[in-house]
């Protein structure tokens, strides 16, 4: 019996090399960055299975009402980070301990989440990363017990994102105006394309996804799209429309979320030819979006680029990268790799802005699910 247990795993061991030697040499450095990065965030996991912490304060930190907001960044920290090691890690039994602790506590800790104050709304980004992680997750599970928890968690989530909508649909992470039940705050458009990221991988999940709340957002977008395919930070800027924040440069970093948004919903003004303006822009004009990197105050650099665009906008690069015929989809691999791998720190992580100690771990994450979804051939563990 161990015979056979021995000569099935070298035999597994074996193809698995002679996967890799047949990849190109873009494809091993980035697996090499991504196995780096996984161990990272196995290393700096909390102890509740949680990732990120409210310390390593600055001289100026973003507005952060406690205790709601910390749980609100914690949360959708973690819920990235779970994404990632599921993407990349999910078949790895050194992992296997780590993501069950990092899911338990999505199940148990997200149902109970809420804004932390009438203008603080950054439990958007939990509800919507959350629902991404647990889809993940569903994906993989077998236990029917498990799988039906999964899913209801996943629908209380896409309702508190119905709950949680802007009065002009979409959604925003402030409410600046009523401070209203329904917040009256703008709606943003990178927020409003995270969510319905999220609710189109619920609905692939068979969940029910209210049709109202998927075009008030797709209309909310729309609404924010200018002709060259930038898009506004916020609708509250629709009369200041050349504004640096609103030019190619300043929306470098949500151009590709909101196109992918709109893409995965089939929206016809969306086709290759779009993603291959954006991604060629994306890396000429590379250095806007660099120079804002680990700035500590956001918006402070030029198009009023904030540092946390980085990885996040690459990360919905990447995915639209997905999207191309595979005749051109390597092309943007490969700048994609060359340009997150040697940003790696020393530690095996990725930031690109201070924000408090979450910066590490969500910037890990989105760099992990940005070279994975760039690299669709490599051998999945």
């Amino acid at each position: 019996m161990k015979f056979i247990l021995l000569l099935t795993l070298s035999l597994s061991l074996f193809l698995q090399n002679l996967c890799q030697a047949d990849q190109p040499a873009f494809a091993k450095t980035s697996q090499k960055a991504i196995d780096q990065g996984c161990n990272f965030l196995l290393k700096n996991q909390n102890s509740n299975g949680s990732w990120g912490s409210a310390t390593k304060t600055k001289g100026l930190n973003i507005y952060a009402p406690i205790p709601g907001s910390h749980r609100a960044f914690r949360m959708a920290v973690s819920a990235l980070s779970i994404s990632a090691l599921l993407k990349t890690k999910a078949r790895c039994e050194d992992f296997k301990e780590c993501i069950n602790k990092g899911t338990n506590f999505l199940l148990q800790e997200l149902p109970n989440l809420r804004r932390a104050t009438p203008m603080a709304i950054y439990n958007i980004w939990s509800h919507a990363y959350g629902i991404q992680a647990l889809c993940l997750l569903y994906s993989k599970t077998k236990d029917p017990k498990t799988k039906q928890q999964i899913h209801g968690v996943i629908q209380q989530q896409v309702n508190m994102l119905e709950k949680y909508e802007s009065i002009d649909g979409g959604w925003g992470y402030y409410d600046f105006r009523a401070l209203t039940k329904k917040p009256s705050g703008s709606s943003i458009s990178f927020v409003n394309a995270t969510g319905l990221v999220a609710l189109k991988d619920a609905e692939k999940v068979g969940i029910e996804v209210p049709l109202k709340l998927v075009t008030r957002a797709i209309s909310a977008i729309h609404r924010q799209k200018l002709p060259d395919y930038s898009y506004l930070y916020g609708e509250y800027l629709k009369y200041r429309p050349r504004r640096g924040i609103n030019r190619p440069a300043g929306s470098l970093g949500r151009s590709h979320a909101c196109n992918y948004a709109l893409h995965i919903w089939e929206d016809p003004s969306i086709d290759t030819q779009v993603h291959l303006l954006c991604l060629d822009r994306l890396f000429a004009r590379n250095g806007w979006l660099d120079v804002a990197r680990k700035r500590p105050i956001p918006h402070e650099s030029w198009f009023a680029v904030a540092g946390y665009f980085f990885y996040y906008g690459h990360m919905y690069a990447s995915h639209c990268i997905t999207t191309l015929p595979s005749q051109e989809r390597q092309t943007y691999q490969i700048k994609m790799v060359d340009t997150l791998t040697p940003l790696q720190e020393k530690d095996g992580s990725w930031w690109d802005f201070p924000l408090y100690n979450y910066h590490k771990p969500y910037g890990t994450a989105m760099a992990i699910l940005s070279l994975n979804s760039c690299l669709p051939a490599l051998p999945k563990n």
